[in-house]
């Protein structure tokens, strides 16, 4: 069964730098509070990426808390209607007030998940990697105000994303 790698589905290619010149510091969010984070995040627009090939529609990832880990199952419809799900888990970089963590879905193998941009209710988060060939917008709600999408996408672009390679992902029903 194909794999649904959404938010944190970040892998070892998320890790490894792109080729060419470095890109500048990306900076997050001074703080995230992960007991307020955790719960269910629904996909808006992402960059399209390898790992979510397979995602056609109602992608949306779940946080909890375990320990000093965070558990993320991320999940998504896909073309024949069946639902494609895995488990992972994401640890905090030291240091970093919570806003970077490092995720895996294949043991040994971590991707870089940073919180670049989160309003002060925790309704929508726009998350990347340094890379800036990964970054979603997520929001508590199946849909989100044009407004604070267009907001959060000129955000990802003031930050070095490309803006025009955003894809928007339909909700069209839940997968519980």
């Amino acid at each position: 069964m194909s794999r649904c790698l959404i938010a944190i589905g970040l892998t070892l290619a998320a890790s490894l730098p792109a080729m060419g010149a470095e890109p500048a510091p990306l900076p997050t969010v001074p703080q995230v509070d992960l007991a307020r984070y955790a719960g269910a995040w629904y996909e808006i627009a992402l960059l399209p990426n390898r790992f979510q090939k397979q995602c056609v529609a109602d992608t949306q990832a779940r946080y909890r808390l375990d320990g000093d880990r965070v558990e993320v199952i991320n999940r998504c419809r896909m073309a024949d209607g069946r639902v494609d799900d895995i488990k992972g888990r994401a640890k905090v970089v030291e240091g970093s007030g919570n806003a970077k963590l490092r995720v895996s879905f294949f043991w040994p193998f971590y991707g870089d998940y940073w919180v670049l941009a989160l309003d002060d209710q925790y309704r929508q988060v726009l998350v990347g990697a340094p890379s800036r060939q990964y970054a979603w917008v997520l929001s508590r709600t199946p849909q989100m105000d044009e407004t604070a999408l267009i907001a959060l996408l000129d955000r990802a672009a003031a930050l070095g994303f490309d803006r025009a390679a955003f894809r928007r992902t339909p909700q069209t029903q839940p997968l519980d």
